[in-house]
Parts: C-alpha cells; sequence; structure tokens
C-alpha cells in the first residue's frame, strides 16, 4: 500500500503514544523489586564488560545483559571480590548476584532501574517495528490502531522495562523475520547485510533464535512459488527450484555473518573464563551433570566444544537451555507437572491476554481472509513466525511463564491494523466497534497499572484470581516488596508478628521489612532459623502458595503426615538450637550443623505445606500488587492448620471451604 505524505500531527501522535509507552513500562518498575531473573541478568552483564569473563549466566543472551549493564559499568559500580570467592570460582551467578547486588554497599537499585529503562528501549523500538510494518499493510488508520495496541498491552509493559532477555528477543526475532523477507524480495547488498546482522544479533539476544531458521525455510519455499523472479546473488532465478537454492544459499552465508557476530559477542576468545582473573572450576551447572541430563545430545556439544565452533560459554549455554527445558516445575490450574502440558501456553494466552485484543484478534482474522491474494502473501512472514513459534511452545517442556510467548502478540497487534479501514470509512457504524475496542483495550491496561505483570482478564477471574491458574513470572516474580513494606507500616501495630514467605531474588532486608522469614525460594538459599508460628500476620508469594517448587506439593498424603508428626518431636530442640548459641555448640558435637539444617529445613517445608493447604481455601484479608497474599491468623488457626490432629487439620479446611463457596 502507497502511503500518502503524513501530516506532522500524525508522527507527533505516533512519538506520544510509544513515549506514554515507556513511561508506563519504567514508571511501573519504580516501585518494584528485583525480579527473578535481573539479579542474574545484570551482574552477568556487569561481568562481561568488567572482567571481560564469560562464566555467569550465559544461557539467557549476552547482548540484552550487557546492553542493560551499561549504565552501571560507566558509573563505575563496584563488584564483589573475586579473590578467594567460591561463588565466582563455580559460576553461580545467584549468590555472586547477591553479593553484587546487597553485598558491595553501593545501592542497587539507581542502576537496576537505568538497567530497566535501558531494555524499554527495546520494548519501544519493537512498538516503532510494529507500527511501521502494520502502515506498509494496512495504511495510517491500521498502524494507530495496532501501536496502541501495542502501548497499552498489559504484557509487554510488565515484562518491557524489566532486565531480561524477552523483549530483546522479540525485537529482533520480529526485525529479523522482516529483513529476511524484504531481502527476498530486494536483491541489493545493503538488504542482505541487513538481514545477517539481525538474525546475527537476534542469535545473542535469546537461544530462540534457531526457531528462525523453520521461518526463513517457509519464507523461502512461499517466494520459490511466487511468480516474480528473485534477484539475489548477482543473478536473476526463474524457476521454483533456482530461487529457493538462493535462498538456501544466501542463508549459509548470514549463517556465517551471525557466527562472526556470535564470537564477537564474546570478545573472539574460546574460553569462557579469562585466564588473567581467580581460577574457575565449573559452570553453575557442571558439564558433567549437563552430560547425564541429555545424553546422546550431549555427546553434539561436546564436539562443537572441541572444535571450537563458537565459544565455550556460548556452547555451554545452548546445553544448558536444553537440558533445563527437559524437566521444569511448572503449574497451570492448580495442577503440577515437571514435563508440562500442551495447552500451557494456550491457557496462558487466554488468561493474560486483553478480551479486546482477542476480539481484535479474531476480527481481524476474518478480514484477512476476505482480503486479495496481494494481502495476505505480504503477511506471510509473520503468520510463518507465528505459526512456527506457536508449535514449537506447544511442544515444549518449559511452562513456566507467559512471557515465553512474548514474540507472537507483535503479529497481533499489527494484524489488528486490518481494522483501521474502517476508521478509514469514517463511517459512524464502523469506527465506533474500532474505538470501544480500543478504549477496553486502554482501560483494562489502565485498571491493573502498576501492577501489570499481574494482569488476568475476566475469562480467568481478574488479578485477584490468577493464582488459581499461573504464577512465577505470569503473576509473582518477587516484585512486590516495596509494596509489602508500605502495607506494614501503615497496617500492623507495632510488635504485631510478620512473618514472610517470598519467592524471588529481592532481599527483605534492603526493602526494610521487619519479618519472619518462613521458606523462601531463591538461588543463593539464605539460612533462616526455625520460627515458632504464633498469631499474627502472615505475607504469602502467590508461587510459594501455590508450593510450584516445594519438594512437598500437591495432595497431603497420609506418608507426609506421619513424617510430619515424627518430625514434630524435633521442634523444642531446634528452638533452642537456633536461639541458643552456647548450647548450639554442644549439640553440634552431638550432630553436624548440616544435619541440624536438613532437619529443621524439612520440618519447615512440611508445617508451611500444612498450613498453604488451609490458606488455599481461605479467603486473604489483603494483597499486595495481587500477588503477596496476607492473612491475620488466630492462634486457634495456626493451631488447627499445624498442630492440630488430621482430623482438625480436615475439618478446619473444609469448614473454612464451605463458607468461602457461599
Amino acid at each position: 500500500m502507497t502511503q500518502p505524505a503524513s501530516r506532522p500531527w500524525f508522527f507527533a501522535l505516533v512519538a506520544g503514544l510509544l513515549a506514554i509507552h515507556f513511561a508506563l513500562a519504567v514508571g511501573s518498575k519504580e516501585r518494584e523489586s528485583t525480579t527473578s531473573d535481573e539479579l542474574a541478568h545484570l551482574t552477568a552483564g556487569f561481568s562481561y564488560w568488567q572482567n571481560q569473563d564469560y562464566r555467569l549466566q550465559p544461557e539467557n543472551g549476552i547482548l540484552p545483559q550487557r546492553w542493560a549493564a551499561l549504565p552501571a559499568v560507566l558509573a563505575g559500580t563496584k563488584q564483589p571480590p573475586l579473590a578467594g570467592n567460591p561463588r565466582w570460582r563455580t559460576s553461580d551467578v545467584w549468590g555472586f548476584g547477591h553479593e553484587f547486588f546487597y553485598e558491595t554497599g553501593d545501592n542497587h537499585f539507581p542502576r537496576l532501574m537505568a538497567g530497566r529503562a535501558m531494555i524499554a528501549l527495546f520494548s519501544v523500538a519493537t512498538g516503532l517495528l510494529v507500527f511501521l510494518w502494520s502502515r506498509r499493510l494496512f495504511g495510517d488508520a491500521g498502524a494507530v490502531v495496532s501501536l496502541v495496541f501495542f502501548t497499552f498491552e498489559p504484557t509487554f509493559l510488565a515484562h518491557g522495562a524489566l532486565v531480561t532477555s524477552d523483549v530483546c528477543s522479540a525485537f529482533f526475532l520480529l526485525a529479523s523475520v522482516g529483513a529476511w523477507w524484504r531481502h527476498l524480495h530486494d536483491g541489493r547488498a545493503r538488504w542482505w547485510w541487513l538481514s545477517a546482522g539481525t538474525f546475527g544479533l537476534a542469535c545473542v539476544a535469546k537461544f530462540s533464535a534457531p526457531l528462525l531458521l523453520p521461518v526463513f525455510v517457509a519464507l523461502a519455499l512461499v517466494r520459490a512459488f511466487a511468480p516474480a523472479p528473485l534477484q539475489l546473488l548477482g543473478r536473476t532465478w526463474t524457476s521454483r527450484g533456482g530461487k529457493f537454492g538462493a535462498a538456501a544459499l544466501s542463508t549459509l552465508g548470514q549463517g556465517l555473518v551471525a557466527g562472526l557476530i556470535i564470537w564477537a559477542a564474546f570478545g573472539f576468545r574460546f574460553a569462557a573464563a579469562n585466564p588473567a582473573l581467580p581460577p574457575f572450576d565449573n559452570f553453575i551447572w557442571p558439564w558433567a551433570t549437563l552430560d547425564a541430563e541429555l545424553g546422546a545430545s550431549g555427546k553434539l556439544f561436546r564436539a562443537l566444544a572441541a572444535w571450537r565452533v563458537l565459544p565455550e560459554a556460548y556452547i555451554y549455554g545452548m546445553a544448558y537451555v536444553k537440558a533445563s527445558m527437559q524437566v521444569r516445575s511448572a503449574f497451570l490450574n492448580g495442577a503440577y507437572s515437571t514435563t508440562g502440558w500442551p495447552a500451557f501456553f494456550i491457557y496462558a494466552f487466554a488468561y493474560k491476554t486483553t478480551l479486546a485484543l482477542l476480539v481484535a484478534s479474531g476480527t481481524a482474522l476474518v478480514l484477512l481472509v476476505r482480503r486479495s491474494r496481494d494481502t495476505w502473501y505480504r503477511f506471510a512472514p509473520l503468520a510463518a513466525l507465528f505459526v512456527v513459534y506457536w508449535a514449537f511452545s506447544i511442544t515444549s517442556h518449559l511452562n513456566i511463564g507467559h512471557r515465553h510467548i512474548l514474540p507472537t502478540y507483535p503479529v497481533l497487534f499489527i494484524a489488528a491494523g486490518t481494522l483501521g479501514a474502517w476508521l478509514a470509512s469514517r463511517r459512524t457504524a464502523w469506527v465506533l466497534p474500532v474505538v470501544a475496542l480500543l478504549g477496553w483495550h486502554v482501560t483494562e491496561s489502565v485498571r491493573v497499572a502498576p501492577h501489570f505483570i499481574a494482569y488476568f482478564n475476566a475469562f480467568a477471574g481478574g488479578p485477584e484470581n490468577g493464582h488459581r491458574h499461573l504464577v512465577d513470572s505470569s503473576l509473582d516474580w518477587g516484585q512486590d516488596l516495596p509494596g509489602l513494606k508500605d502495607w506494614i507500616d501503615t497496617s500492623v501495630a507495632p510488635g504485631e508478628p510478620v512473618y514472610l514467605s517470598y519467592f524471588g531474588t529481592g532481599e527483605p532486608a534492603y526493602h526494610h521489612l521487619r519479618a519472619r522469614r518462613l521458606p523462601f525460594v531463591n538461588g543463593f538459599k539464605i539460612t533462616q532459623p526455625w520460627v515458632p508460628l504464633e498469631p499474627g500476620v502472615y505475607c504469602i508469594g502467590a508461587t510459594m502458595l501455590e508450593h510450584v517448587y516445594s519438594p512437598i506439593r500437591g495432595p497431603w498424603t497420609a506418608a507426609l503426615e506421619q513424617e510430619y508428626q515424627r518430625a514434630r518431636g524435633l521442634e523444642p530442640a531446634l528452638l533452642t538450637y537456633y536461639g541458643d548459641s552456647q548450647q548450639r555448640i554442644e549439640m553440634d558435637r552431638a550432630a553436624s550443623p548440616e544435619k541440624w539444617r536438613r532437619a529443621g529445613t524439612r520440618l519447615d517445608l512440611l508445617r508451611f505445606a500444612r498450613l498453604c493447604h488451609y490458606l488455599r481455601v481461605r479467603a486473604p484479608d489483603a494483597n499486595v500488587g495481587y500477588s503477596i497474599f496476607i492473612y491475620r491468623l488466630t492462634a486457634a488457626e495456626i493451631a488447627a492448620a499445624t498442630t492440630g490432629s488430621l482430623a482438625e487439620w480436615q475439618a478446619l479446611i473444609d469448614r473454612t471451604a464451605g463458607q468461602t463457596s457461599r
């Protein structure tokens, strides 16, 4: 579609929408603590620049990590000592990251916010790409429709300003598909180099880049069957076989450029560890662990490393990602799995997409079907990306978050641009439905702001019920410690006991949270003392409440009850062990500190699991950001839930469930 010259106000509108997106995405993070993966990404990125060392977190895209860490590097941020540091020797990015964030004396939050703003630039760039692509297909009106849907999409606002690789990867996947398609229609060298460069950058953005290869093959076939000749590699190709073969040769050449970009990202050095720094024992998962997990495919990765085809850290990252995808704890609609469900991302998409965008996407599909063959041909690269990415997602075992289908949303935004034809018609009967859809979409986003990560639509029961369907990065990623601090300061009386079970890499002490620790999930395993449960305020993260990553999950069985009752005999000894340092010395002579730690941890997990079975049927008294649920528990509730007999415990649950259902 040829575009008429647009007026200056039109481009001011576009710039304004992109600025709003940036402001909403970044501004919503000013009162959010470190989400789980941000600690690792920022720490690793800083180390890549500062140390020219790639042992930390090589499995999550070196480009976004480097990009987000630039402000910290330029500001001269301190890093933990390397010499004699066991976390450095074993590539423990979580433990080393905790030191980097909370133990150097520097305030981590300003550099975290700077990194978030850097990543938000990728989100804005994605929005601009959506606008330009939609404008090319559907004109100015269509481009505005697409851009409004992008600007206020809760998922992009949630993850568009987090120090992770998700948005960076979404941008480069979309850009790479677009550049490849343009290259297949314009044989000039500039488009070949642009396609090769974006593909190479996609490869260092995230390890999902190999999904581009089947997309490229599909588009090469579409181009081969098109009647127009293909000008490529200095020749004109007219036969289907010739056109496809030329595209294949072009792909090979672009793969070589991508390999060069990968080597450049790792400083053209094979070894992950900088030999000038304190020594390197192993990656966080040693190669031997990956060998055992991967079996035959692990031999391929080891062969690639032996032949030095690519940098060691990049090959390790690929192997790590493949191994972690095989078995991973997951939660969906109250069920648990370690191998996921084919329907996981279908449910996630249905729950966390605004109903307005769902309606717009369905309408757009109908309208596209009725459009000309030429429109479908021009929409082919987007359709190929959408189909290939969804096919991979449905078969993947990595069912840990809705964010993993983020790259498919730009396709929906662009497709919604076909509704712009109704706007362009200026007929009230056609304009009003489009305006209503856009208004509905914006309203949904505004209503959940600034808690965009917790967005769930009405089909899922809204954000209040999101935890019944999805947790982890789809809802509770550790972001709401500041909000919890504010709630405690205004709602809890001095001296009233506060308990916290938290999922994430934030540090409650940094936020001056006065809370006794219940079980936590984090990579650095902070030692926590055994604490008695008293009447008071219990703050439970949604991921912890659903017990996704606990070894004690699912139904409470008779075997667990027997183990719990036996273990409860240790409670007096544990209280003494953690409460009296002098007696602890004597007790350590009778049993090693490690045995005391294991016994205390196991009993703590059993007690917490028993408590959560009750809390899952009890309505919370309050919530913070829809991700941390707050309960004021009485002595009778605690006794029945954690110290009472199995009959008393079951009666409490049945009684509470009956009250909740009425």
